[in-house]
């Protein structure tokens, strides 16, 4: 093992939320490294598959609005400064049976904070946008600031950018322990010793085994699976007939995206299979099942979908129990702070959370209400 290295601040995972923090903190002047155990971008974490969902609309809780304001101009900043498109605005439609929480908690955020919207039913819904075939007394909140975010481009912009201020990132190194005293922080790789005054962890899936406040399925990686198919009738979902869109049928949630980047219709399932893993010996693998479970969702709402299938990905979200994110500072270490269980809908958030962790490490006071996101609430 070499000799210890002292920077201002570590950062352990360099996936998205990792790689704005260390961005963040590079321009803020930091001495800062980021540690990544696989290559940067990579197959293994939570980012990977090309495509995230980014929408104003959120269902999930009015409360994330305002942190999406700043996430949009924070994605459009660093789009500027990399000279990268990763950022792609195609409207977004959230649909479920009236009374169902997708169309709900929609409403709910759009009448909040007075955002843009229009509502259908699915006759409307079919006119605009072919390719959804709704059941009977579902409707639909059509929100047009809604879009994509190309998530390993993502990273790699902010890795660019971040090298390009002086940060050092290492791939392919796995940190092994860390330690807090008064001095700060230490970390061990399976390549060398480093020191700190500060140290973020962003390890995804990973972070329960960094971290033992969130043990005990505080943060709990589940495995995930997308899939490709080739449309019977491409025009329904190219880019520019086909807005992103999250859907609610009477017992799951589903989510989709125009082709783009690789051929076919992109869906999930959100929380797939609800397959506890562990990170590193998970199934990796898409089965006739994953499929199975997959096709025929589109088979009901999106029947001009169903020609082959094309691609298969696994990933892992990480979730906390109530599925809203956790950003804090470690209970018995201050200067040990953490981003994680985004429950399979964070990356979004990339920008601004980075932005905030950036903030905490630096001392500096986090504008943005993140109160629903401390370790110590009930939920969890």
């Amino acid at each position: 093992m070499s000799n210890s290295k002292h920077f201002d601040v570590l950062v352990i995972g360099v996936g998205g939320m990792g790689s704005a923090t260390v961005y963040e903190l590079a321009k803020r002047g930091k001495k800062v490294l980021g540690l990544e155990q696989y290559d940067i971008p990579n197959n293994m974490g939570s980012s990977h598959g090309l495509t995230r969902i980014i929408r104003l609309a959120y269902m999930e809780d009015p409360a994330y609005v305002p942190l999406l304001y700043r996430a949009y101009e924070l994605w459009r900043d660093i789009q500027l400064k990399s000279g990268r498109t990763l950022l792609h605005i195609t409207g977004g439609i959230d649909a479920s049976f009236e009374e169902g929480a997708v169309f709900q908690g929609s409403l709910l955020a759009c009448q909040t904070y007075h955002l843009q919207y229009r509502v259908y039913d699915h006759k409307t819904l079919k006119k605009h946008f072919p390719a959804f075939n709704l059941s009977s007394g579902m409707k639909a909140i059509y929100q047009p600031d809604g879009g994509f975010l190309l998530s390993e481009d993502c990273i790699s912009a902010y890795v660019d950018q971040a090298l390009s201020l002086g940060a050092e990132i290492h791939g392919r190194e796995k940190v092994i322990d860390w330690s807090a005293n008064e001095n700060g922080v230490v970390v061990n790789t399976d390549r060398a010793r480093y020191s700190a005054e500060k140290l973020v962890v962003t390890a995804g899936p990973w972070s329960n085994k960094l971290l033992t406040p969130l043990q005990d399925d505080k943060a709990m990686p589940e495995r995930q699976v997308v899939i490709w198919t080739q449309p019977k009738k491409p025009e329904f979902f190219a880019m520019g007939k086909l807005p992103i869109w999250v859907l609610g049928d009477e017992q799951d949630i589903y989510y989709g995206f125009p082709v783009h980047g690789i051929p076919g219709f992109k869906y999930g399932k959100l929380h797939h299979l609800r397959q506890k893993v562990d990170p590193d010996k998970m199934d990796r693998e898409c089965s006739f099942k994953d499929e199975k479970i997959l096709r025929q969702f589109a088979e009901r709402f999106f029947p001009e979908s169903t020609g082959p299938t094309l691609s298969m990905k696994s990933c892992l979200f990480t979730n906390t129990k109530d599925k809203h994110f956790i950003v804090d500072h470690h209970p018995e270490h201050e200067q040990v702070i953490f981003g994680a269980g985004f429950s399979g809908h964070g990356f979004k958030f990339v920008s601004v959370i980075g932005e905030i962790l950036a903030q905490k490490a630096c001392d500096e006071i986090v504008l943005l209400d993140i109160d629903l996101f401390r370790l110590n609430r009930p939920t969890i």
